[in-house]
């Protein structure tokens, strides 16, 4: 077999070597149990073996079947503009110039370089002689091929974050070996290896000085030059502080004077560099505006106090939830070259992913579940600029409180979520939202929480069909929060203030209203009316029933009046209760139950 490389800086080494008598069948059992302990599905011996070496010494091989490869010759080439060739898994792609291929003698591609094999040239059962080959292929020719063609492959992995190009002889006749073993091959040539483009070793300066900087402590010389020899790295010159380095070839990340150091601290071990004396921290100068990343840590912990727990979900998710849902398509941000068709666009909510997760408990029988996140979204604007926020989700969904012998298990409601939200609000300074009806297309009903006339968060019930749409089978229940604008108008809701010298006093009322007038209407007409006494109302039962005038509804509300000054009279309880009976009346129009 003859091997001509067309393109030396694509491919800088070639080798191969032609098998014969090749008995293409099952690998034995040992071979078949190493492959499966790495989640890697046995396919045959042939295919096998080189799956093994690829694992067991980092360099990727490729056996064709010989008999397939046209005028006994190998070409290493560019294919052409326009080219069709269909590769293993049967999906006929068009080629581009700048995709490297192996090709037959008469110049007709086999495989694509480093990424995949044809469908024609692969081996099968009938296949008796192979041509295995061991390459080394320059990164950015293999990374350009498979981003272009959207194939991800153990090689290509491999080939994109560089080889190395002393290791190709040593797989193929670590391959070979094995062949022999398992495929009872018989080598009928000697290796081919067509190397006219040498890779040659790095050479790094180093600066004994810049290994203090970054490191941040003094390491010895002698420790240093103990480091670098057991590491291969040969130390070619030294000048006082200059060294000058040699790095083997199979350490294709160490490439700068950083890289260097960083091996050398890597080896010397991170738990070595002493602490200083004396440190010191910036949040106290910052006080009482905490650094974001702080808001969120606290806020994470008093979630999970409650016993809510945080995931990490993939910012990348699929189009066809949105699409399906009638989101615009110029909204979407969509990933040019993506891994799967299933991870295509950014995401511009959380909840999908949430709810992927939420999926995936369920089906492992995890019923009860409580979730947060803090993640990104995205979004395509109309300018044709792109923005990302940031944002809080809050999940609930089953039992919000386990079964125990005193009490049943409380199934979550929509005011489980809201507490945990009221909470969130309440630490980030926020304590007395406004509400209005939810407007989501995701959720079924819920309300829009308002701060400084801002809509804050989202909370409610996802709707049937979203939930059906992500095979999800029982309700729930889901809060978004705009986590940006509640970090960029942070309050300290830390308020010392001195403990009340005069007692509370709580009066009720029970108010019919129409049933679109909601107990945060009502709130807020009492805020107005009584600002110096009235210090909390309080919704404790609600009714609607037969009963009560067709329409209506009655809330049972508590208010809580106190004086900082003196303890309050009759008279002025009274006068309070007065004034907020004639709001209610007047702005609301409620009926007074006696």
């Amino acid at each position: 077999m003859q091997v001509r490389i067309e393109d030396e800086d694509a491919c800088p080494r070639y080798a191969g070597l032609l098998l014969e008598n090749v008995q293409v069948g099952p690998s034995p059992e040992w071979l078949q149990r190493r492959l499966r302990s790495i989640d890697l599905s046995p396919i045959n011996n042939v295919v096998d073996v080189t799956n093994f070496v690829l694992h067991e010494l980092g360099q990727p091989l490729h056996a064709f079947d010989a008999d397939q490869i046209s005028g006994g010759q190998i070409r290493v080439k560019r294919a052409a503009e326009g080219e069709k060739f269909t590769t293993l898994d049967g999906t006929e792609r068009t080629l581009r110039v700048e995709d490297l291929v192996i090709a037959g003698g008469g110049g007709e591609p086999l495989a694509l370089a480093g990424v995949f094999g044809g469908q024609t040239s692969g081996v099968s059962a009938a296949t008796q002689r192979v041509f295995l080959e061991s390459a080394y292929f320059a990164p950015a020719v293999v990374r350009r091929t498979s981003q272009t063609h959207q194939l991800k492959t153990d090689a290509s992995f491999r080939f994109e974050r560089g080889t190395d190009p002393n290791m190709v002889l040593v797989a193929l006749q670590r391959a070979a070996l094995l062949l022999q073993e398992v495929a009872g091959a018989r080598i009928s040539a000697p290796v081919v290896d067509e190397y006219p483009k040498h890779v040659l070793p790095t050479t790094v300066r180093l600066r004994l000085s810049r290994v203090e900087r970054l490191v941040g402590q003094h390491i010895a010389t002698d420790r240093i030059r103990h480091i670098l020899t057991d590491l291969e790295i040969t130390i070619q010159a030294e000048n006082g502080d200059d060294w000058w380095l040699i790095v083997p070839s199979f350490k294709v990340d160490v490439t700068r004077e950083a890289d260097v150091i960083e091996e050398i601290l890597r080896i010397h071990g991170y738990n070595n560099v002493a602490l200083r004396p004396h440190n010191s921290a910036s949040f106290l100068a910052k006080f009482p505006n905490p650094d974001p990343e702080i808001l969120r840590q606290n806020t994470a912990r008093l979630l999970s106090g409650q016993g809510f727990s945080e995931i990490i979900t993939n910012s990348i998710t699929n189009a066809r939830y949105f699409e399906a849902e009638g989101e615009t398509n110029e909204a979407l941000v969509r990933v040019l070259n993506y891994n799967s068709a299933d991870l295509n666009v950014l995401r511009p909510t959380v909840l999908h992913s949430a709810l992927e997760v939420v999926r995936y408990n369920l089906n492992r029988r995890q019923r009860d579940l409580k979730l947060y996140e803090f993640g990104k979204t995205y979004f395509r604007k109309a300018d044709g600029q792109y923005e990302e926020r940031n944002s809080l989700i809050i999940l609930l969904t089953g039992n919000a409180t386990a079964e125990t012998w005193q009490h049943k298990a409380e199934k979550a409601t929509f005011h489980h979520l809201a507490g945990a939200v009221q909470q969130v609000l309440t630490a980030l300074g926020h304590a007395a939202p406004t509400s209005q009806p939810v407007q989501h297309p995701y959720l079924a009903g819920g309300l829009t929480l308002l701060a400084q006339n801002q809509p804050v968060a989202h909370l409610g019930g996802i709707s049937a069909g979203v939930l059906k749409r992500l095979d999800v089978n029982q309700p729930v229940w889901y809060a978004e929060l705009d986590w940006d604008w509640l970090v960029k108008k942070y309050k300290n809701a830390l308020v010392a203030r001195e403990l009340p010298k005069f007692p509370e006093v709580r009066r009720d009322l029970s108010l019919v209203v129409d049933k679109a007038v909601t107990f945060d209407q009502l709130r807020q007409i009492a805020q107005r009316a009584e600002r110096k006494l009235l210090h909390g109302v309080n919704v404790f039962d609600v009714y609607e029933g037969d009963k009560l005038p067709e329409g209506k509804k009655s809330y049972s509300v508590s208010f809580n009046l106190q004086d900082p000054t003196q303890t309050l009279t009759d008279q002025a309880i009274d006068g309070v209760m007065q004034r907020l009976i004639q709001q209610f009346e007047k702005q609301a129009g409620a009926v007074i139950r006696r």
